[in-house]
């Protein structure tokens, strides 16, 4: 039994219906600040535990789970004495098979199985409701009128309990804990059988009588009944045991003998990381939601952790945010989720050869990627620099300032970074050496060439190859060494600017195109950076500036 789908209506982020289709094993959701990861992560744990943030909402209902613009829309129309239709939540959740919540009780009226929580008016205070709107000066959601529908496909009330499909819900960006750990009692009721919740509530009961008869107690109980009486009635200390599941509230974990919450916190995610992952076949399987677990965890704690979660994940589904791309290769790029505004697309039909490559280098930054509109590819850090430095000649500012990034990838990271973007139709300039090997180049990007050109990516390079004989380094006497590539950025740009414009630059007296090559050869980074900096006039050779027009102030094109 797993989640297939899940469908979202005016929580938070999401106004219109929003529906996501989730796989049964690795779902993983990237996706800019604000744009809805943690919204769907909190909405399913909602509608399979009815907590929010720690807090059992259908007692604290509040009007910022409801999406602001539809909130605003209301609260307009009742000033104007239109009033439309108080805002609903609603969450539904699709499973792929379970026969005791099947039935068409949902929006789209199909028969699936699922449920649906819902927040919404409460139609029996209509007369309380319709007098609160005769005076037009309501400021905020009348709350105070609203309950909780939590119902199967099939129409069936439900609990938490009767859910057979439970929430492990982590989160460590967030700080809502008790001192007892909500997070710790909640494993507790998903992973212990009911025969041993039983035995820790009678040993908790049996821990109250202990507490009561000890003779320290007695004679504090006693002096406060002397000192302290209200009303004719007296004051004691005991331990709590009002509730059915009292020791929920007031038992928390040790590690090492350390309290569960005194422990850091990328340590606390790693531990619940694995309990919520502890297999036992008597417990439901469930769904672990993991919020952005690279949180307050360092490079090796990370990766033991995406260790833990590959090696115990079978039978397991999982959800997880993240804005790392360590996180992102190592899971598999095919379990991508990237959501833009309203709308997410997916990686299911990358190769195998392309997941597996980023798994293995998981050092790869795919995420700026991903998150950028338009990217300019490059093969190092010189040509980086140089990259912005053209951007800002032509459009004033520098490409990040636009939204571009400039990205240094290295040999066949390029063609892997490409299947990306082809199948995302991402934006994407690749700025490349051709090497003195003009076919060669046209081989390895013949994908993106010619007659099978996409729109969304360009393939910029040089198609001349140059010689020492073509860039005027025919003095033997300062010869470059035989092997010496005369087809990179630095000749290029020696070719594209006069040598006087270069000695202006550096400083330096080079007056032959070998003193020059020699220099920007040996100190690559130090030229490019003296050449960001510099307010001399600068051309560039014209693949750089193809890959520049091709992403062309985007941010201003997009509007």
């Amino acid at each position: 039994m797993y989640i297939t789908k899940i469908r979202i209506k005016n929580f938070k982020r999401f106004s219109d219906w929003f529906e996501l289709e989730l796989t049964p094993n690795v779902n993983i959701i990237v996706g800019v600040n604000e744009i809805g990861k943690s919204t769907i992560i909190e909405a399913i744990n909602l509608a399979l535990t009815g907590f929010y943030q720690g807090k059992y909402v259908r007692n604290d209902i509040n009007q910022y789970l409801f999406n602001k613009v539809e909130v605003n829309k209301y609260l307009l129309s009742v000033k104007e004495g239109t009033p439309i239709e108080p805002p609903s939540i609603e969450i539904e959740i699709f499973f792929d098979d379970c026969p005791s919540m099947k039935g068409n009780h949902n929006s789209q009226t199909v028969e699936a199985s699922g449920l649906y929580y819902k927040i919404c008016f409460d139609e029996s205070y209509q007369t309380e409701y319709n007098s609160l709107l005769e005076f037009h000066e309501m400021t905020t959601l009348p709350i105070e009128y609203y309950h909780v529908v939590w119902r199967s496909f099939h129409r069936d009330d439900i609990t938490a309990r009767s859910i057979p499909y439970k929430s492990s819900f982590i989160d460590t960006s967030t700080q809502y804990q008790t001192a007892s750990d909500m997070y710790v009692s909640h494993i507790v009721r998903n992973k212990l059988d009911e025969k041993d919740k039983i035995n820790i509530t009678q040993s908790y009961r049996k821990a109250q009588q202990t507490f009561m008869s000890d003779d320290a107690i007695i004679g504090i109980n006693s002096k406060l009944a002397d000192l302290a009486q209200i009303d004719g009635q007296d004051i004691s200390l005991s331990v709590d045991l009002s509730s059915k599941r009292a020791w929920e509230d007031s038992l928390t974990a040790y590690m090492n003998e350390i309290p569960f919450h005194f422990m850091g916190k990328g340590e606390q995610c790693i531990v619940k990381t694995k309990l919520a992952l502890i297999k036992k076949t008597s417990i439901p399987e469930g769904i672990v939601l993991l919020e952005e677990p690279e949180n307050h965890l360092s490079f090796g704690k990370l990766n033991e952790l995406v260790y833990t979660i590959n090696n115990r994940i079978e039978g397991k589904q999982l959800l997880v945010s993240t804005h790392s791309s360590f996180v992102l290769n190592k899971l598999g790029l095919s379990s991508l989720i990237l959501l833009s505004e309203d709308s997410y697309c997916k990686l299911t039909d990358l190769s195998l050869d392309t997941t597996s490559y980023f798994e293995k280098l998981a050092g790869y930054d795919t995420l700026r990627l991903l998150l950028c509109k338009h990217t300019i590819m490059v093969e190092g850090d010189s040509d980086e620099l140089v990259i912005q430095r053209a951007y800002k000649d032509k459009y004033g500012k520098f490409p990040i300032e636009d939204g571009v990034d400039v990205l240094c990838v290295r040999g066949l990271a390029f063609l892997r970074f490409l299947e990306i973007a082809k199948r995302l139709n991402l934006s994407v300039a690749v700025a490349t050496d051709n090497d003195g090997d003009v076919e060669a180049i046209k081989k390895k990007y013949k994908d993106y060439l010619g007659s099978n050109a996409v729109s969304n990516i360009k393939i910029c390079f040089d198609e001349s190859v140059d010689t020492k004989e073509s860039l005027g380094c025919i003095d033997e006497s300062e010869s470059l060494p035989d092997n010496f590539n005369y087809n990179t950025l630095e000749p290029k740009m020696l070719k594209a600017n006069s040598l006087e414009t270069f000695m202006r630059v550096f400083g330096e007296e080079y007056n032959t195109p070998t003193k020059l090559l020699r220099h920007l050869h040996s100190q690559k980074g130090e030229s490019a950076l003296a050449l960001l900096k510099t307010t001399e006039s600068i051309s560039y050779p014209q693949y750089i500036l193809d890959a520049i027009s091709h992403v062309g102030q985007p941010i201003s094109n997009d509007k």
